[in-house]
Protein backbone atom coordinates (compact mmCIF):
# COMPACT_ATOMS: atom_id res chain seq x y z
CA UNK A 1 0.00 0.00 0.00
CA UNK A 2 2.55 2.71 1.48
CA UNK A 3 6.11 3.35 0.74
CA UNK A 4 7.39 4.14 4.16
CA UNK A 5 10.38 6.43 4.21
CA UNK A 6 12.66 6.44 7.17
CA UNK A 7 15.86 8.36 7.72
CA UNK A 8 17.99 7.00 10.44
CA UNK A 9 21.41 7.98 12.04
CA UNK A 10 22.98 5.09 14.49
CA UNK A 11 20.07 5.29 16.14
CA UNK A 12 19.18 0.96 15.66
CA UNK A 13 17.24 0.32 18.53
CA UNK A 14 14.80 3.26 17.84
CA UNK A 15 14.75 2.12 14.22
CA UNK A 16 14.29 -1.65 15.58
CA UNK A 17 11.07 -0.55 17.08
CA UNK A 18 9.81 1.37 14.29
CA UNK A 19 9.76 -1.02 11.73
CA UNK A 20 8.54 -3.62 14.22
CA UNK A 21 5.12 -1.83 14.89
CA UNK A 22 4.39 -0.83 11.42
CA UNK A 23 5.19 -5.10 10.80
CA UNK A 24 2.80 -5.67 14.20
CA UNK A 25 0.20 -2.82 13.85
CA UNK A 26 -0.43 -2.69 10.40
CA UNK A 27 -3.64 -3.27 8.32
CA UNK A 28 -1.74 -3.80 5.28
CA UNK A 29 1.82 -4.29 4.36
CA UNK A 30 4.08 -2.00 3.30
CA UNK A 31 7.31 -1.07 1.48
CA UNK A 32 9.65 -0.28 4.37
CA UNK A 33 12.42 2.04 2.68
CA UNK A 34 15.74 2.97 5.48
CA UNK A 35 17.92 5.41 4.27
CA UNK A 36 20.96 4.82 6.37
CA UNK A 37 23.19 7.32 7.42
CA UNK A 38 26.61 6.24 8.70
CA UNK A 39 25.22 2.64 10.56
CA UNK A 40 28.13 1.79 11.85
CA UNK A 41 26.20 0.72 15.13
CA UNK A 42 25.19 -2.46 13.04
CA UNK A 43 21.88 -0.86 11.43
CA UNK A 44 23.37 -1.35 7.84
CA UNK A 45 23.82 -5.24 8.64
CA UNK A 46 20.47 -5.86 10.79
CA UNK A 47 18.53 -4.11 7.37
CA UNK A 48 20.72 -6.55 5.23
CA UNK A 49 19.06 -9.19 7.54
CA UNK A 50 15.94 -8.33 7.50
CA UNK A 51 15.52 -7.96 4.13
CA UNK A 52 14.63 -4.39 3.86
CA UNK A 53 15.16 -1.56 1.20
CA UNK A 54 17.60 0.75 1.63
CA UNK A 55 20.05 3.78 0.83
CA UNK A 56 23.27 4.59 2.46
CA UNK A 57 25.75 7.06 3.14
CA UNK A 58 29.00 6.89 4.86
CA UNK A 59 28.00 10.41 7.03
CA UNK A 60 25.17 11.74 8.05
CA UNK A 61 23.66 13.82 5.56
CA UNK A 62 21.12 14.95 7.26
CA UNK A 63 16.98 14.50 6.55
CA UNK A 64 17.19 16.30 3.12
CA UNK A 65 19.03 14.56 1.31
CA UNK A 66 18.12 11.12 3.45
CA UNK A 67 14.51 11.10 2.07
CA UNK A 68 14.97 12.05 -1.54
CA UNK A 69 17.65 9.18 -1.42
CA UNK A 70 15.11 6.32 -0.15
CA UNK A 71 12.08 8.26 -2.21
CA UNK A 72 14.03 6.83 -5.51
CA UNK A 73 12.95 3.48 -4.28
CA UNK A 74 9.47 3.82 -3.16
CA UNK A 75 7.22 1.87 -5.59
CA UNK A 76 3.78 2.55 -4.34
CA UNK A 77 1.71 4.91 -5.28
CA UNK A 78 1.96 6.59 -1.47
CA UNK A 79 4.99 7.72 0.19
CA UNK A 80 5.03 7.80 3.69
CA UNK A 81 7.84 10.01 5.67
CA UNK A 82 8.27 8.93 8.92
CA UNK A 83 11.19 9.37 11.84
CA UNK A 84 12.95 6.50 13.08
CA UNK A 85 11.78 7.52 17.16
CA UNK A 86 8.39 6.46 15.99
CA UNK A 87 6.02 3.81 16.83
CA UNK A 88 2.44 2.94 15.11
CA UNK A 89 -0.58 2.23 16.94
CA UNK A 90 -2.96 -0.62 15.49
CA UNK A 91 -4.72 0.36 12.38
CA UNK A 92 -2.74 3.67 11.85
CA UNK A 93 -2.89 2.94 7.95
CA UNK A 94 -6.51 1.84 7.95
CA UNK A 95 -7.25 5.47 9.13
CA UNK A 96 -5.04 7.34 6.50
CA UNK A 97 -6.56 5.02 3.61
CA UNK A 98 -9.87 5.38 4.40
CA UNK A 99 -8.66 9.35 4.46
CA UNK A 100 -7.43 9.09 1.29
CA UNK A 101 -10.38 6.92 -0.45
CA UNK A 102 -12.50 9.41 0.13
CA UNK A 103 -11.01 12.77 -1.27
CA UNK A 104 -11.40 12.02 -4.58
CA UNK A 105 -7.73 13.84 -5.68
CA UNK A 106 -4.06 13.13 -5.47
CA UNK A 107 -3.30 16.04 -4.74
CA UNK A 108 -3.84 16.19 -0.69
CA UNK A 109 -0.73 16.28 2.19
CA UNK A 110 -2.20 13.82 5.40
CA UNK A 111 -0.39 13.43 9.05
CA UNK A 112 -0.91 11.00 11.64
CA UNK A 113 -1.54 12.44 15.31
CA UNK A 114 1.38 12.26 17.29
CA UNK A 115 1.12 10.89 21.03
CA UNK A 116 4.44 12.72 22.92
CA UNK A 117 5.36 12.48 26.15
CA UNK A 118 6.56 16.19 26.76
CA UNK A 119 4.28 18.50 26.42
CA UNK A 120 4.66 21.63 24.17
CA UNK A 121 1.27 22.96 23.92
CA UNK A 122 1.25 21.82 20.31
CA UNK A 123 -2.68 21.67 19.58
CA UNK A 124 -1.57 19.31 16.81
CA UNK A 125 -0.41 17.02 19.56
CA UNK A 126 -1.67 14.11 22.00
CA UNK A 127 0.08 14.73 25.36
CA UNK A 128 0.62 11.40 27.84
CA UNK A 129 3.65 10.03 28.81
CA UNK A 130 4.60 6.10 27.79
CA UNK A 131 8.04 6.36 27.90
CA UNK A 132 10.99 8.82 26.48
CA UNK A 133 13.49 5.94 25.96
CA UNK A 134 13.42 1.99 24.69
CA UNK A 135 13.79 1.16 28.56
CA UNK A 136 10.74 2.96 30.13
CA UNK A 137 8.57 2.26 27.16
CA UNK A 138 4.93 1.34 28.40
CA UNK A 139 4.03 -0.75 25.11
CA UNK A 140 1.50 -2.06 27.04
CA UNK A 141 -0.23 0.59 28.35
CA UNK A 142 -0.02 2.85 25.23
CA UNK A 143 -1.94 -0.34 23.03
CA UNK A 144 -4.44 -0.63 25.93
CA UNK A 145 -5.43 2.92 25.66
CA UNK A 146 -4.41 4.78 22.56
CA UNK A 147 -8.06 4.57 21.14
CA UNK A 148 -9.49 6.69 24.10
CA UNK A 149 -7.20 9.41 23.27
CA UNK A 150 -9.55 11.40 21.61
CA UNK A 151 -8.40 13.80 18.70
CA UNK A 152 -10.56 15.52 16.38
CA UNK A 153 -8.98 15.76 12.51
CA UNK A 154 -7.03 19.34 12.65
CA UNK A 155 -5.62 21.50 9.92
CA UNK A 156 -2.17 22.32 9.01
CA UNK A 157 -0.26 19.02 8.39
CA UNK A 158 3.47 19.11 7.85
CA UNK A 159 5.32 17.13 10.70
CA UNK A 160 5.77 13.24 9.91
CA UNK A 161 4.49 10.67 9.80
CA UNK A 162 3.00 12.71 6.36
CA UNK A 163 1.97 10.96 3.46
CA UNK A 164 1.47 12.53 -0.28
CA UNK A 165 0.58 11.37 -3.39
CA UNK A 166 3.86 9.41 -5.22
CA UNK A 167 3.03 12.06 -8.28
CA UNK A 168 3.27 14.96 -5.79
CA UNK A 169 6.36 14.16 -4.30
CA UNK A 170 7.45 13.92 -8.07
CA UNK A 171 5.96 17.36 -8.76
CA UNK A 172 7.37 18.97 -6.00
CA UNK A 173 11.41 17.19 -6.14
CA UNK A 174 10.62 16.29 -2.65
CA UNK A 175 12.36 17.76 0.03
CA UNK A 176 14.71 21.03 -0.74
CA UNK A 177 18.41 20.01 0.32
CA UNK A 178 18.98 23.84 0.54
CA UNK A 179 17.58 23.37 4.18
CA UNK A 180 20.13 20.37 4.68
CA UNK A 181 20.08 19.11 7.60
CA UNK A 182 16.58 19.32 7.94
CA UNK A 183 15.09 22.52 10.27
CA UNK A 184 11.78 23.81 8.59
CA UNK A 185 12.34 21.41 5.27
CA UNK A 186 8.75 20.09 6.55
CA UNK A 187 6.89 23.66 6.13
CA UNK A 188 8.72 24.13 2.94
CA UNK A 189 7.73 21.29 1.71
CA UNK A 190 4.23 22.04 2.67
CA UNK A 191 4.38 25.38 1.04
CA UNK A 192 5.72 23.67 -2.45
CA UNK A 193 2.47 21.20 -2.35
CA UNK A 194 0.65 24.71 -1.41
CA UNK A 195 2.57 26.01 -4.93
CA UNK A 196 1.37 22.75 -6.60
CA UNK A 197 -2.06 23.30 -5.73
CA UNK A 198 -2.88 21.55 -2.79
CA UNK A 199 -5.49 22.73 -0.35
CA UNK A 200 -6.01 19.45 2.15
CA UNK A 201 -3.65 19.58 4.81
CA UNK A 202 -5.21 17.49 6.81
CA UNK A 203 -4.25 15.89 10.52
CA UNK A 204 -6.10 12.55 11.02
CA UNK A 205 -7.28 12.39 14.95
CA UNK A 206 -8.23 8.87 15.20
CA UNK A 207 -4.50 7.66 13.24
CA UNK A 208 -2.26 7.56 15.78
CA UNK A 209 1.97 7.22 16.23
CA UNK A 210 3.91 7.48 19.39
CA UNK A 211 6.80 9.95 19.09
CA UNK A 212 9.86 9.10 21.78
CA UNK A 213 10.76 12.83 20.61
CA UNK A 214 13.85 14.36 18.42
CA UNK A 215 16.60 11.00 19.46
CA UNK A 216 18.68 12.26 16.30
CA UNK A 217 17.83 16.05 16.14
CA UNK A 218 19.16 16.95 19.41
CA UNK A 219 22.90 15.71 17.85
CA UNK A 220 23.39 17.72 14.81
CA UNK A 221 24.15 21.45 14.15
CA UNK A 222 21.05 22.73 12.78
CA UNK A 223 20.90 25.09 9.86
CA UNK A 224 18.45 28.50 10.43
CA UNK A 225 15.73 27.29 8.66
CA UNK A 226 13.45 29.98 9.83
CA UNK A 227 15.67 32.54 8.08
CA UNK A 228 15.78 30.21 4.79
CA UNK A 229 12.02 30.32 4.63
CA UNK A 230 11.46 33.73 4.79
CA UNK A 231 14.77 34.35 2.14
CA UNK A 232 12.91 31.64 0.27
CA UNK A 233 9.10 32.65 0.39
CA UNK A 234 9.02 35.90 0.92
CA UNK A 235 6.90 35.19 4.33
CA UNK A 236 7.90 33.97 7.72
CA UNK A 237 6.77 30.63 8.73
CA UNK A 238 4.34 31.59 11.26
CA UNK A 239 2.58 33.31 8.74
CA UNK A 240 2.50 30.27 6.55
CA UNK A 241 1.04 27.93 9.24
CA UNK A 242 -1.48 30.74 10.84
CA UNK A 243 -2.92 32.06 7.31
CA UNK A 244 -2.18 29.49 4.65
CA UNK A 245 -2.98 25.87 6.58
CA UNK A 246 -4.24 27.17 9.56
CA UNK A 247 -2.19 24.78 11.31
CA UNK A 248 -3.45 23.47 14.83
CA UNK A 249 -7.33 24.88 14.22
CA UNK A 250 -9.69 21.96 14.02
CA UNK A 251 -10.78 20.55 10.39
CA UNK A 252 -13.47 21.99 8.57
CA UNK A 253 -12.48 21.24 4.45
CA UNK A 254 -10.62 22.50 2.05
CA UNK A 255 -8.58 25.72 2.02
CA UNK A 256 -9.09 28.97 0.69
CA UNK A 257 -6.32 31.40 -0.01
CA UNK A 258 -5.61 33.79 2.59
CA UNK A 259 -7.42 36.78 3.54
CA UNK A 260 -5.51 39.45 1.32
CA UNK A 261 -5.55 42.36 3.36
CA UNK A 262 -4.42 40.11 6.41
CA UNK A 263 -1.52 38.66 4.57
CA UNK A 264 -0.49 42.11 2.99
CA UNK A 265 0.50 43.32 6.14
CA UNK A 266 2.51 40.47 7.62
CA UNK A 267 4.25 40.06 3.78
CA UNK A 268 5.06 44.17 4.51
CA UNK A 269 6.16 42.91 8.49
CA UNK A 270 8.70 40.33 6.53
CA UNK A 271 10.36 42.38 3.63
CA UNK A 272 11.05 44.41 6.32
CA UNK A 273 12.58 42.04 8.03
CA UNK A 274 14.48 40.46 5.02
CA UNK A 275 15.66 44.18 4.44
CA UNK A 276 17.64 44.26 7.71
CA UNK A 277 18.89 40.64 7.50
Amino acid sequence: MFSIIIPTWNNLAFVKLCVESIRKNSRHQHQIILHINDGRDGTLEWAKQQDLDYTHSVGNVGICIAVNLAGGLATNTYIVYMNDDMYVCPDWDKHLLDEINSLGTENFMLSATLIEPTNHDNPCVVHRDYGSTIETFDEKGLLEQYETLDKADWSGSTWPPTIVHKTYWQITGGYSIEFSPGVSSDDDFSMKMWMAGCRIFKGIGKSKVYHFQSKSTLRVKKNDGRKQFLMKWGINQSTFNKYFTRRGTPYTGILEDPDKRKLGKEMLRAWFKRKIM
